[in-house]
């Protein structure tokens, strides 16, 4: 007969649970009871004791991962083993014996639009390259911009020049001739249409995004589309989402109102009034915004990359809406499904101990120097010993040997260099490689050639990350010194 095993768990996570379970189709039968709390990772061996009193006919209970207590008292009082599972719920196919399938991030249910704000001032080139740039990391429409009072003699041939090279294209303005010739040449959105400018929207075949005819005017906003929608011209809604103290938190209340009363309208939301206008890493900012959007059901975003703190602001935005589109469909939170945010950090800096460090350096017989990463610091050593510290300057003293051997010193400066930054930030360092940045530094984008031509060069020049090893440095060295 099949196994039996409960598995305990909260609300958040129970219809996940369920679903991977499903996935997985195990050798077992299973139970999944949600015992009353909201997170999994708070239950404790006192709280199951309360509100487990008996196994279901389990011939075994998993418990989270992370739940605290001792569970041996609790096994003998409920007549069956209970242990705990992994910590985190998408390793349960690896906790019995199966593969772990990584989480699908090729849908979502977000449009961006990424706004070229300086348009005006730039030459069709550059628009055409900034378009291929936003496109690269994940914009679905690019959204030509407009400055008051600023000539645009060229904005025809912009967005013909775009719409010829297959993107879709969107005029964004305050100013109704602008909107029109927009319209005229092809634009297949217009950004913005108040009540009183409706008359555009009749013009022209792009479809309209509707804001309030002024600030926080919400009843203009429903007339406006109530007129649209008698006409059976499809729109895009937008209530304008304000600045942190001027109005932030009462712009997230309409939009709440707007979806509440129109469940099924395609809504925008322009997220650039807080991704510029906040000093703060937009990684993070995106995170939270589109966890909000997720929540409330927006269909469009409108984002920018003005200031430069807000560079990557596009890229960051497909990675949110990707992540929070999955964590919706599988009923979770939007941890531990991509790290792509998660850019000056790491959910495990450190994977290894002091103790283990100096075991492994123990056992070590060549010259090479290893670096790793503790709690502690950096600890760098090879057959002679190990030296610790937090600074690459108090370690270089005692690498003695490399005095003598230029190509190396730079070698381990970089490394050190590297190792002091991840373990100043709380990241995982690898020796010989990059640090990883996530979604704020872009992917390479070397075609197969270039990667070998580069390495092929840097062998030849006596780059010695792309030679990959230390060993490799140092046998240079040797032969230059024996000529």
């Amino acid at each position: 007969m099949a196994e039996h095993i409960l598995f305990l768990t909260g609300k958040l996570a129970e219809q996940r649970l369920n679903r991977v379970l499903q996935d997985l189709a195990p050798a077992f039968t299973w139970e999944v009871r949600n015992i009353g709390i909201s997170v999994a990772a708070l239950m404790t061996a006192s709280l199951i004791r309360k509100r487990v009193t008996d196994a279901g006919g389990a011939d075994r209970i998993l418990v989270p991962g992370l739940c605290r207590g001792e569970l041996e008292p609790l096994a003998g009082e409920l007549g069956v083993p209970v242990e705990r599972g992994p910590e985190d719920l998408k390793n349960l196919p690896a906790f019995f014996g199966g593969s772990v399938r990584p989480p699908d991030l090729s849908r979502y249910s977000v449009n961006i639009f990424a706004e070229i704000v300086e348009a005006p001032s730039m030459d069709i080139d550059a628009i055409l390259d900034r378009a291929r740039r936003y496109a690269r990391d994940g914009a679905d429409v690019i959204d030509i911009g407009c400055l008051p009072d600023t000539p645009f003699p060229h904005l025809e041939e912009a967005i013909r020049t775009l719409k010829d090279a297959g993107f879709s294209v969107s005029i964004d303005s305050l100013e109704e001739e602008d909107l029109l010739r927009g319209a005229r040449a092809g634009a297949d959105y217009l950004l913005s249409l108040r009540e009183s400018t409706l008359w555009i929207a009749r013009e022209t075949a792009a479809v309209p995004i509707l804001i309030p005819e002024s600030h926080g005017d919400l009843e203009s906003l429903y007339r406006a589309m109530d007129t649209l929608r008698a006409e059976n011209r499809p729109f895009i809604a937008d209530s304008v989402l304000d600045p942190v103290h001027f109005g932030f938190a009462a712009s997230l209340l309409r939009y709440s109102r707007l979806r509440e009363r129109f469940p099924d309208q395609e809504i925008m939301m322009g997220i650039g009034n807080i991704t510029e206008l906040t000093e703060a890493d937009t990684t993070g900012i995106n995170a939270v915004l589109f966890g909000l959007i997720s929540e409330l059901d927006i269909n469009h975003v409108l984002t920018t990359e003005v200031s430069p703190h807000a560079r990557t602001a596009v890229r960051e935005a497909d990675r949110a809406r990707r992540m929070m589109h999955y964590a919706r469909e599988m009923s979770s939170l939007p941890k531990g499904i991509d790290d792509s945010l998660i850019t000056t950090h790491a959910r495990q800096p450190f994977t290894d101990s002091l103790d283990d460090i100096r075991e492994l350096a123990a056992a070590i017989r060549d010259p090479n120097y290893r670096v790793m990463l503790g709690p502690e610091g950096m600890h760098v050593f090879n057959r002679d010993g190990l030296v610790s510290g937090r600074d690459p300057f108090s370690l270089f003293p005692d690498l003695a040997e490399l005095e003598a051997d230029p190509p190396h010193a730079f070698y381990m400066g970089v490394e050190l260099a590297r190792a002091q930054i991840a373990w100043q930030l709380g990241k995982r360092y690898v020796q010989d490689e990059e640090l990883d940045w996530g979604a704020a530094v872009p992917p390479e984008r070397l075609s197969e050639s270039e990667r070998r031509s580069r390495a092929a060069h840097a062998v030849k020049e006596g780059d010695f990350k792309e030679a990959g090893s230390t060993l490799k440095a140092r046998r240079k060295t040797s032969r230059k010194k024996k000529k």
